[in-house]
């Protein structure tokens, strides 16, 4: 059982002697195999038990030490055993030559046992240190994508605790904040694949679909009796209801000011900018979904591609979903009324190319719509 734990020494030299001396001077501390070539030596370092280090001769016939150790370094189940040159050429371009290519150490013939073992001592000892560290920085790299998960899920649990917030002060329900994802998630699938919407690289997509349900945050600041009126608001009012779009921007802005100045006082990790990115988002979408592609919005009267692209899409996820929804102010549209308005709306209030992917995926956003609806028979229909 002692001979199994020792480490294994591959020898590769075409010469018996040299093969048998080197063996003989290994042996008592290492497990020795083999090879009297290079194409011998390949195989021998793919098979078990794989060596820890080889001891590679140069000058051999057919495949020289140089070829074999590049094919080695080819290889990804032997580019890191350590490979140590033993050669009777001495000339100093020679040894530059071999470790340019990616030996560890050259020995010269004839062969020194002393110095033969103390320098294989030594690579063995630098080769486990080094994959001590590896190992430890794989544990330390597996805890922190853990810590991560855990940082990423307590947020996105925050967050969409605060957004179901306000859709409750409006009698919706959370549900709405699911649909609207779906919603703008399919949209992006298609436009991300042509060329003017180039933003939506998979971060992106992932940022404002994460960003999504924070769109209406600004609705805790609208009083109950206009935010819960089951009829038409008065002029005043609307007006009033029209602040939750800067409310949430502007809480939302408040919110990444404090990150920056956090950041400028404790110099935290450069993967704090993900925190700051999806905010950046979310205040976009808080700020802009009812901005119309015609400047006839609100609260800033943006108009076109002014607009932050995820707030045109958000405008359309939001209009169509109240369309087909049943509110305390108004019944559900049938989805055929529903899709009407959203054509009627193209190039007026939403992205003519949002409009154009959207008519291209109905049965996607029907499928999300029953998923997530509030009361299934209802959905997307008349209300008798």
């Amino acid at each position: 059982m002692a001979n199994e734990s020792r480490p294994t020494i591959l020898v590769v030299d075409d010469t018996p002697d040299n093969l048998a001396v080197v063996g003989g001077i290994l042996g008592s501390e290492y497990r020795v195999r083999v090879a009297n070539s290079g194409e011998r030596a390949l195989h021998v370092a793919n098979s078990d038990p794989r060596p820890e280090l080889i001891l590679l001769d140069i000058m051999m016939p057919g495949m020289d030490g140089y070829e074999t150790l590049r094919r080695l370094r080819e290889d990804p189940a032997t580019r890191n055993i350590p490979v140590i040159f033993v050669t009777a050429m001495d000339a100093d371009n020679d040894e530059a030559v071999g470790l340019q290519m990616g030996a560890v150490d050259y020995v010269t013939k004839p062969i020194r046992p002393a110095i033969l073992l103390a320098r294989i001592r030594t690579r063995l000892e630098l080769q486990a240190a080094r994959d001590h560290l590896a190992r430890q920085n794989e544990i330390l790299e597996a805890r922190v994508a853990k810590r991560t998960r855990e940082v990423e899920l307590i947020k996105d649990v925050g967050m969409h605790a605060l957004a179901t917030l306000a859709e409750k002060r409006d009698n919706e329900t959370g549900n709405h904040l699911l649909r609207t994802r779906g919603y703008i998630e399919v949209l992006m699938t298609d436009l991300a694949q042509r060329p003017e919407f180039a933003e939506l690289t998979p971060l992106r997509q992932k940022l404002i679909a994460k960003a999504a349900p924070l769109h209406d945050i600004g609705k805790v600041g609208i009083p109950d009796a206009i935010l819960l009126k089951p009829g038409r608001l008065t002029p005043e009012e609307f007006e009033i209801m029209k602040t939750h779009a800067r409310i949430g921007a502007d809480a939302l802005d408040e919110a990444i000011a404090r990150v920056l100045t956090d950041r400028q006082q404790n110099q935290p990790a450069e993967e704090d900018r993900y925190s700051l990115d999806f905010l950046e988002a979310a205040r976009e979408i808080a700020g802009g979904h009812h901005e119309k592609w015609d400047g006839s919005g609100y609260p800033r009267g943006l108009k076109g591609d002014e607009i932050p692209l995820s707030a045109r899409l958000m405008a359309l996820a939001d209009v169509f979903d109240a369309l087909i929804s049943k509110r305390h102010y108004k019944i559900a549209f049938p989805l055929e009324e529903a899709i009407r308005i959203i054509v009627d709306g193209r190039g007026k209030h939403f992205d003519p190319r949002i409009v154009d992917c959207f008519l291209q995926r109905i049965e996607d956003f029907t499928s999300i719509a029953d998923r997530y609806a509030d009361h299934p028979d209802e959905a997307g229909k008349e209300t008798p």
